[in-house]
């Protein structure tokens, strides 16, 4: 009897072992996020502009925005955004596993005290040598950026 105990103890560890060890998982996607993209972030799966009212999906590099009652999705923005700079207004990292938009309302709540805000240090003015390699930096901003982190 003390045999089927110790070995079923030993198994039941073992099992919780597996499961311990599969439930560990990373996400990295640096090399996706565009260079007009906030620094410091290992992963992100939607940017959210408060200035327009718009999502930004980094692994499809879609915009998310509204039209009319719907939310299309577009490579680029309309012109009616034309006046925006990415560069330069501000965005929210947002990591959710369904469409970002299902919680507009919270976020115009949560985030529209962000919307004049020009600080924001972005991926292409990093001097964070992560950002290096990155696939959406011109040529010239890699050596622009590899000049500058030897000062």
């Amino acid at each position: 009897m003390k045999k089927y105990i110790i070995v079923s103890f030993m198994l039941a560890g073992i099992l919780m072992m597996q499961n311990a060890t599969a439930q560990l998982s990373i996400n990295i996607n640096i090399g996706n996020q565009p260079a007009w993209g906030p620094v410091g972030y290992n992963y992100v799966r939607y940017y959210y502009l408060p200035e327009i009212n718009v999502y930004y999906d980094v692994d499809a590099k879609m915009f998310i925005y509204p039209s009319g009652r719907k939310w299309v999705t577009a490579r680029y923005l309309p012109r009616n955004y034309g006046h925006i700079d990415l560069y330069k207004t501000y965005k929210v990292v947002i990591n959710r596993n369904y469409p970002p938009y299902r919680d507009n309302r919270a976020d115009i709540a949560k985030y529209s005290r962000y919307k004049n805000i020009r600080n924001q240090v972005v991926i292409r003015d990093s001097r964070d040598r992560r950002y290096l390699e990155s696939n959406n930096r011109t040529h010239e901003d890699r050596i622009i950026a590899r000049n500058r982190a030897r000062r």
